[in-house]
C-alpha cells in the first residue's frame, strides 16, 4: 500500500484482481452507485491496465469479465485503458483468454485508433479479420484509419487519472465572407426522425447524460446554394441555435474540412460533454461517422468507402453564434454541410454545460 492505495508490483496482480472481483461482489450495484466503492475498483483496474508488468492484461481481463463485475460500459472503458498503455502484442490474451465479444470488438477499434495493425498483429488478426463477428454494431468500420480520421485526438490514463483534449470551440478555418446581395434560394425543411437522430448520434450522449442541447436539421433548397449566400441562408432558416444572431449579436461562419469536422464529432462522442464520460473510442468513432454520413447526406447501408467518398464530396462549414441557445462554457458545436449538387443543407448544432 502506497498512500492509502494498493499498488501493482511484480507478483500482486492476481491479488489486485481478486480485490477488485471482492469489491464488486461484496457491494454489488453499490459498488457502481457509490463513489468511493467506484472509485477503488476504478483504480485498481487503472493500475493494472496501465502498469506493464507479466499477466496484468490477463489479470485486467479477469477481473472485469467476473460474474460480479462484468458490464457493457466497463467493457469499453477496459478496452480504452488498455490500448493505451500496453503494446498490441500483449492484447492477444484477450482474443484467446476469458473475454466478452463486447470487450474484443472495442479493442480491436481502440487500437486501430491508435495505429496498430490489427490485421498482422499475432493472436488479434485471426479474429479480427473472422467474419463471425461482422453483424456487431462495430463490425461495420474499416480495419484502418481513413484520411477524413487522420490521427485522433485520443486521451492518456495512468493510475491516478487521465486526461484529453476538447477540440470545440470557434475554428481557426478561413472564415466565409456572406454577401448581403447573394441570392438566397427558398427551402423546405426535409428533418425526419431518422436524420435527426443519425446527425446527431454523436452528440446524443451530452443529451442524455449530461446537461447537453441539441438542434439536427435538413432542409432541401430549390436552386443551387453560392458559398457567399450559406451565412445568410443559416440566419433565414429559423434555427433555434441561431435566434437573435445578426447585426447585434456576433455569427462567423468557417470553411471546415471534414477530417476537422470528424475530429469535433469524435471528441464529442468519445469523451463526453460537461458531465458523463462518452462511449470511448470504438463508439465514438462510430458515432463520429454516424453523424459524418448523415450529415453528408449518405445512403443507408453504404460501406465505409462510399461513405467517406461521399463526405469528400459535399462542402463543410463551422458556425459559431453568441446567442442564449449556446451555453458557450466549452462544449459548443456548429456544423453545417452542403451537398455536392449544392441543393440540400444539414446542420447540427450541440451545447454542454456544467
Amino acid at each position: 500500500m502506497e498512500g492509502g492505495r494498493p499498488q501493482s508490483r511484480a507478483g500482486d496482480a492476481a491479488f489486485l484482481a481478486d480485490l477488485g472481483i471482492a469489491l464488486a461482489g461484496a457491494y454489488g450495484s453499490d459498488a457502481g452507485r457509490i463513489w468511493q466503492y467506484r472509485s477503488v475498483f476504478d483504480h485498481l483496474l487503472r493500475l493494472l491496465t496501465t502498469t506493464s508488468g507479466p499477466g496484468n492484461v490477463a489479470q485486467a481481463l479477469r477481473m472485469v469479465s467476473s460474474a460480479e463485475a462484468a458490464d457493457r460500459k466497463l467493457d469499453r472503458y477496459t478496452a480504452s485503458l488498455l490500448a493505451s498503455s500496453q503494446p498490441a502484442e500483449e492484447m492477444a490474451v484477450a482474443f484467446t483468454g476469458k473475454a466478452t465479444e463486447e470487450l474484443r470488438a472495442c479493442l480491436v477499434h481502440e487500437l486501430v485508433l491508435r495505429g496498430a495493425d490489427v490485421t498482422k498483429t499475432p493472436g488479434i488478426a485471426g479474429w479480427a479479420m473472422s467474419p463471425h463477428w461482422r453483424h456487431h454494431p462495430l463490425g461495420w468500420l474499416p480495419l484502418a484509419l481513413s484520411d477524413v480520421e487522420g490521427q485522433p485526438d485520443l486521451p492518456s490514463y495512468s493510475a491516478r487519472g487521465g486526461s484529453h483534449s476538447m477540440p470545440y470551440g470557434p475554428s481557426a478555418s478561413r472564415k466565409v465572407r456572406g454577401d448581403a446581395g447573394a441570392h438566397v434560394p427558398s427551402v423546405e425543411e426535409t428533418t425526419t426522425e431518422a436524420a435527426a437522430k443519425g446527425i446527431g448520434a454523436a452528440v446524443a450522449n451530452w443529451a442524455e447524460e449530461s446537461n447537453g442541447r441539441i438542434e439536427a436539421r435538413v432542409f432541401d433548397l430549390a436552386a443551387p446554394l453560392e458559398a457567399e449566400s450559406v451565412p445568410g441562408m443559416l440566419l433565414g432558416l429559423g434555427l433555434e441555435c441561431l435566434k437573435g444572431a445578426g447585426k447585434k449579436t456576433a455569427f462567423s461562419v468557417a470553411a471546415c474540412p471534414p477530417d476537422q469536422a470528424w475530429r469535433v464529432l469524435f471528441g464529442a462522442a468519445s469523451t463526453g460533454g460537461a458531465y458523463n464520460s462518452g462511449t470511448r473510442g470504438a463508439y465514438g468513432r462510430l458515432a463520429a461517422w454516424q453523424s459524418l454520413a448523415a450529415l453528408a447526406g449518405a445512403a443507408d447501408g453504404g460501406l465505409a468507402e462510399e461513405v467517406e467518398a461521399r463526405v469528400r464530396e459535399c462542402t463543410w462549414y463551422g458556425f459559431d453564434a453568441d446567442t442564449k441557445w449556446f451555453e458557450r462554457v466549452a462544449w459548443d458545436i456548429g456544423l453545417a454541410v452542403v451537398s455536392p449538387e449544392r441543393r440540400r443543407l444539414a446542420m447540427l448544432a450541440a451545447t454542454d454545460t456544467d
